[in-house]
């Protein structure tokens, strides 16, 4: 009875190991590797197991446009002319990585001989671009009570940046109250959008304030910018209304007291309401073309 199991056993191994030999299978070192930009980076693709002596091997670039071949009939081709080499058998060295690399790679391996002729393995490859130099914008005056934005936007770095903001070179917090300096502000902050919102300043909230755009590969900041906090003079505005209430009642009793006196009066003498004197014993009276204009002719009754 043992001697029947240990041949089944040794019939099963030698079945496997037959069919192990005759099929091509590939694995990786790295499923997911990362670089930063401009530097070189290896996605792995090793041959575990092979019979055919001359295998076809092919890399392509997934994207969401499709695939697109990267290495065919034993050249480079595509987005890494010029950038990258196959390091046998079978793993591609990209030699100068850009953003533009980051992507999903296949390798596919084709043997013949072999009674399973085809493998592939896909990587998923990201390059990390540093942040370049956050645009920030800080309010220069902001009056006491009121509420206050101050933005910060980079667009460059890869992966998302993430935004922190900083008062007077000390970090602002996700949460006021964790710190004894800012526990009586009033703020919202957005580490995803990089937006620092105060709901009402007070004279504490006033000082230099930058941003730092920061991701894996690096972080890059702003220049510091001053914003100030001013009291509102509520006193001086309503002496300011005050004036000018007092301005306009005065020419209004101005131009009342003008109508009273008549200095505003449009009735005027026209040729119209001109009243022809009487006329005299012997004299007849013509009238000419301009109004109130009149000559006299003489007719003489004997």
């Amino acid at each position: 009875m043992a001697k029947t199991r240990l041949a089944c056993l040794l019939t099963l191994l030698s079945t496997h190991c037959y069919f192990s030999v005759l099929a091509v299978v590939l694995k990786t070192s790295n499923e997911a590797p990362w670089t930063d930009e401009f530097d070189r980076i290896e996605l792995s693709c090793l041959i575990e197991s092979i019979s055919t002596s001359n295998p076809r091997i092919e890399w392509k670039k997934i994207t969401n446009e499709g695939p697109s071949y990267v290495y065919f009939d034993k050249k480079i081709s595509g987005d890494l002319e010029n950038r990258a080499m196959i390091r046998e058998p079978a793993t591609l060295l990209i030699t100068n990585a850009t953003r533009s690399d980051t992507a999903k790679y296949r390798c596919e391996v084709t043997a013949a001989d072999d009674q399973r002729s085809f493998d592939e393995i896909v990587i998923d490859l990201v390059v990390r671009v540093k942040p370049v130099m956050p645009k920030c914008s800080v309010p220069k005056s902001v009056p006491f009570g009121k509420s206050a934005e101050l933005s910060c936007v980079e667009e460059e770095g890869f992966p998302k940046s993430q935004y922190q903001w900083f008062k007077n070179k000390e970090e602002v917090p996700d949460d006021h109250k964790t710190s004894l300096k800012f526990f009586n502000s009033s703020y919202t902050l957005d580490a995803d959008s990089g937006t620092l919102q105060f709901i009402a300043v007070r004279k504490e909230d006033a000082g230099e304030y930058f941003c730092r755009a920061k991701n894996d590969a690096g972080y890059a900041e702003c220049p510091p910018q001053q914003m100030e906090v001013y009291d509102i003079d509520v006193l001086g505005i309503l002496m300011g209304v005050l004036v000018v209430v007092i301005v306009l009642m005065s020419i209004t009793a101005g131009i009342c007291c003008a109508y009273k006196r008549g200095y505003f009066s449009t009735q005027k003498q026209t040729g119209n309401n001109y009243k022809v004197p009487a006329k005299g014993d012997g004299v007849d009276y013509v009238r000419t073309e301009d109004e109130g204009d009149f000559r006299h002719k003489s007719s003489f009754v004997i």
